[in-house]
């Protein structure tokens, strides 16, 4: 049975489908909807990897998590080499350099990791080219702001879902993960990059508020969508049993919740 007959245990009514194959869910309803599942109780319990000898019993949704934070990853490389040719001063150039450097290399690390576990990284991303490709169609930025804004945005929606996993992990996939995740200095860019085009034009501010709106929407509906159509993915976020979904729900809620605080820290109201 496919993971998607589940989503109504997680509280998540499957939003409409859009041209092109994508979620078509307003912000508002993406938060609606979250707390909503975060109604349910359960508890979650770590899931344990004993390595490669191991490799017929790893779970499943080990995997999938490893391929998917691999492919967006691997994706981010190439939007912040973009961002990077796009930037107006050497300065700003050299910098989205060495951040796009960071991202292939945590790529490289978790590819590692996906072997040590016997699978192959092309293999283990292969299911969420397809959703993560049509999140980035789905947001392509119109200018340099905007795409300072989506990679802030975006992938910290992206980032505090794998750190709010992490918990769930083996330790030495765990502090793999939390490394791949740490900041690299890219927050604080975007910060300050952002902030001073609103000081020169408040008139951005409006703009680039909406523009984050729709990036969080758009975010955590294909997050859901992702966590109704992987069934290892979903049980390994419950903690292995499909009682305790309600747990996915309550994480999708805080994922909210810390938008606001991301939003407060670019100087947008949300």
């Amino acid at each position: 049975m496919r993971f998607a007959d589940q989503s109504i245990k997680l509280g998540l009514l499957r939003p409409r489908a859009a041209p092109g194959g994508g979620l078509d869910l307003p912000p508002t309803q993406a938060v609606r909807l979250a707390r909503t599942a975060a109604r349910a109780t359960c508890y979650s319990a770590p899931v344990s990897v004993d390595g490669p000898e191991n490799a017929d019993s790893r779970p499943e949704g080990l995997l999938d998590l490893l391929g998917l934070l691999a492919y967006a990853s691997l994706t981010a490389f190439f939007r912040v080499s973009d961002d990077a040719a796009l930037a107006l001063s050497l300065a700003d150039k050299s910098a989205l350099a060495e951040l796009a450097v960071a991202q292939f290399g945590h790529f490289q690390l978790l590819s590692q990791r996906i072997r040590e576990l016997g699978a192959e990284p092309e293999d283990a991303m292969q299911p969420f080219v397809s959703p993560v490709d049509e999140f980035h169609a789905r947001t392509a930025p119109s200018d340099w702001l905007e795409g300072l804004v989506k990679a802030y945005v975006g992938d910290g929606i992206a980032a505090d879902f794998y750190r709010l996993t992490a918990a769930l992990l083996d330790p030495p996939t765990k502090d793999l993960v939390l490394d791949v995740l740490s900041d690299d200095g890219h927050s604080e860019f975007v910060i300050a990059r952002v902030r001073e085009a609103i000081e020169a034009d408040p008139r951005v501010a409006g703009r680039l508020a909406l523009w984050a709106r729709r990036l969080v929407g758009e975010a955590l509906g294909q997050a859901q969508r992702v966590a109704a159509e992987r069934e290892p993915l979903a049980r390994l976020l419950a903690g292995g049993a499909a009682s305790q979904l309600g747990d996915i729900g309550r994480m999708f809620a805080e994922l909210t919740d810390r938008h606001s605080q991301r939003m407060a820290a670019l100087g947008l109201a949300d």
